[in-house]
């Protein structure tokens, strides 16, 4: 493998992405919009009726439970964008370049993730408004983990995509999926006393251990520590890079294969 060439590779397909959100400026503001609702709404809501009780701050809680959902939705809309391609015919063009198909992937997946980083932005502002707010060192904190945290998002949609080749029935399938992961890997509801077959579920969803490493770094040092983080940092990070690594490993075969057989 010429690791130059891969390097490239992803470098230019992120480059392409990048380039088309800055085109397509209602995608920014969307972006921007959806944490109104997401945050603003539901959050709000949930902060007035259900905050009381509760041994930590529910506010900075959802903040961050927000900005990494944020990060896993709009990944995640930006990679099932490859059932576009298949129309355009730019997958095929890269497929038959002598490059890897997880160059390919990654630059897409890092690529959507400019779009996504908007709208964490988006759901920092909200927050602001609603009088949270998150320091800089932590939100620096957590846009050194994005990248990562947008692998993890675009490696579970990729298990999809293989399948997938209307692009209608694309966004609805990872909007489920991102939403069901919402609320399974606690997001915006605590799932430390989760147990039966929910408690596996959550801990087969890569945005759980994103989220509960987002947290380990934003309430590091605090008292909240112990009753908002689950997982040893180091354990966690240890869960995202393997889930990335065998989601992604088998999204893009059936991807590729896909193509292939076209």
């Amino acid at each position: 493998m010429n690791i130059k060439r891969e390097l490239n590779t992803i470098v230019a397909v992120t480059a392409r992405e990048i380039s088309t959100a800055l085109k397509t400026p209602g995608m920014l503001i969307m972006s921007l919009a959806m944490p109104i609702v997401m945050m603003g709404m539901l959050g709000g809501n949930m902060m007035q009726n259900m905050a009381s009780g509760l041994n930590f701050n529910l506010g900075m809680f959802m903040l961050v439970g927000m900005m990494i959902q944020m990060l896993f939705l709009v990944t995640s809309n930006g990679v099932a964008s490859l059932v576009d391609d298949h129309d355009s015919h730019f997958s095929e063009a890269m497929l038959v370049a002598p490059v890897s198909r997880y160059s390919i992937v990654i630059g897409k997946t890092l690529g959507s993730g400019f779009a996504a980083i908007i709208s964490m932005l988006g759901v920092v502002i909200v927050g602001i408004f609603m009088g949270i707010t998150i320091s800089v060192s932590q939100f620096l904190l957590i846009l050194i983990l994005s990248p990562l945290i947008c692998l993890a998002a675009g490696s579970v949609a990729m298990i999809f995509i293989g399948f997938i080749q209307n692009k209608k029935i694309a966004n609805a399938v990872i909007m489920m999926l991102v939403m069901g992961q919402m609320f399974l890997s606690g997001a915006i509801i605590p799932i430390n006393n989760t147990k039966g077959i929910l408690k596996w579920i959550s801990r087969v969803l890569p945005m759980t251990y994103c989220l509960d490493l987002a947290r380990s770094v934003v309430y590091r040092g605090t008292e909240e520590y112990t009753n908002v983080v689950m997982f040893n940092p180091s354990v966690t990070l240890f869960a995202i890079v393997v889930l990335t690594i065998v989601f992604l490993s088998i999204g893009t075969f059936f991807y590729a294969r896909s193509e292939k057989n076209k």
